[in-house]
């Protein structure tokens, strides 16, 4: 395995690459909306104090970095500035936000007083129902969807504020016929509640997850798994080159070789869990991502990565028994490797699947193993909850055994 140079690439420096990688950009993601860092074009032809009260809500959002543009730019020209500046975003402001706005507060206003039993003005334009004039979203079609309705979330909750500051203006104008003080327009829409978020752990522990948490274990399944390719290939090699065959004349049984081999290959795989670990915890903070948080059970720990190399082992063998040809072996396990990632949750999480491949999903290994680390990284449970992961994997090892040994029966190995 030492002299299988490319083999130890496949299983340690790969595996390693992409969660330094894969956990570096999702921390970019997570910490994008904090630190202000997307930027956006806003083009305000509108002159009134709607469209200025719009803005300073969008900047207190926090979500942006607000560029102005100027208000006699033309949709194409706008566009080809979002270009120049970089900004994945960018929003029009028609000429007639304020007035629209104005004019349908004040009908909303007049409708809410006649409703007490109060005197309203009306005027020959009440008759005509006023609509705040839209606002044009201007976006980059690289913007991703759930991102692209975030961004959308935010621009209706800062026009929704909007016109309830003008509501509430118009209300207090027609009850007392004078302006609503400032002080108490920031104490009545500055007075919200705070919303307090507590992750959920068994344990009662409040850690809060980050991209670490949730990166590592699960590419660390992945890297397991890829294991396959340099497992299977040498078990076919061995039948290809007639190395099974002198074998089977030794005094001992095959079935014992390869048992051998599994152990091997399961302590192979606890080094991977090792090293990748280790950088989580060792390299991770100097590059400027978060540390890996190592549960308080260890041997919970060392339990489930076990049991998960073994599943990973397990595979490998089935495939080994099973090809025929080295092509068949590398192509298959690694082919095999991405789809099972795919299904058990790796590469998109569980709860974003479509309903058929949820319950795909649960013949998945890679699903109950990152269900087994999630219980230790995130969910801080007990034995009995590792035990709801564990005994699924303890059935598919045991199917995959029987499969092998199936296998090398037919082919008179055992």
């Amino acid at each position: 395995m030492f002299r299988d140079k490319a083999a130890l690439a496949v299983i340690f420096a790969m595996p390693v690459l992409l969660v330094v990688v894969i956990t570096s950009i999702q921390n970019s993601a997570y910490n994008l909306i904090n630190d202000r860092s997307i930027p956006v074009v806003i083009c305000n032809r509108d002159t009134g104090t709607c469209s200025k009260q719009l803005i300073s809500s969008l900047d207190k959002i926090g979500m942006f970095t607000l560029i102005a543009a100027d208000a006699n730019l033309n949709d194409e020209q706008l566009t080809a500035l979002m270009h120049e500046k970089e900004a994945m975003i960018s929003f029009a402001i028609p000429e007639t936000f304020s007035s629209a706005l104005t004019k349908k507060s004040k009908q909303i206003a007049g409708k809410a007083l006649k409703e007490f039993g109060l005197p309203a003005e009306e005027t020959a334009e009440d008759s005509v129902k006023a609509e705040t004039q839209a606002l044009t979203f201007f976006y980059n079609p690289v913007l991703q969807e759930s991102f692209r309705f975030s961004v959308q979330g935010a621009l209706r909750s800062a026009q929704q504020f909007t016109e309830n500051q003008q509501i509430l203006q118009a209300l207090y104008q027609s009850l007392n016929n004078k302006a609503l003080p400032k002080n108490l327009e920031e104490e009545i829409f500055g007075n919200r509640a705070v919303i307090s978020e507590i992750p959920v752990a068994k344990d009662g522990s409040n850690i809060v997850p980050n991209a670490t948490q949730h990166n590592v274990p699960a590419w660390t399944i992945f890297a397991m798994f890829f294991i396959v390719v340099s497992l299977s290939s040498g078990i076919v090699k061995e039948k290809l080159s007639g190395s099974s065959v002198r074998l089977k004349t030794l005094p001992t049984s095959y079935l014992k070789n390869l048992s051998a081999r599994q152990i091997t290959y399961v302590l192979v795989t606890l080094a991977q869990v090792t090293v990748i670990f280790s950088l989580g915890i060792l390299l991770f903070p100097k590059i400027g991502l978060p540390k890996l948080a190592l549960p308080a059970n260890l041997f919970h720990l060392f339990l489930v990565s076990t049991v998960c190399g073994w599943c990973a082992v397990s595979y490998g063998v089935l495939i080994g028994v099973y090809a025929k040809t080295m092509e068949q072996a590398i192509g298959f396990g690694a082919v095999s490797v991405v789809i099972l990632a795919a299904i058990g949750g790796i590469v998109v999480p569980s709860f974003a699947m479509p309903e058929p491949l949820r319950l795909l999903m649960k013949i998945s290994p890679m699903h109950w193993c990152m269900e087994a680390y999630y219980v230790l990284f995130l969910k801080a449970g007990y034995t009995t909850d590792i035990l709801k992961s564990l005994i699924p994997l303890a059935v598919i090892i045991f199917a995959l055994q029987l499969a092998s040994i199936a296998g090398l029966r037919k082919q008179n190995f055992i």
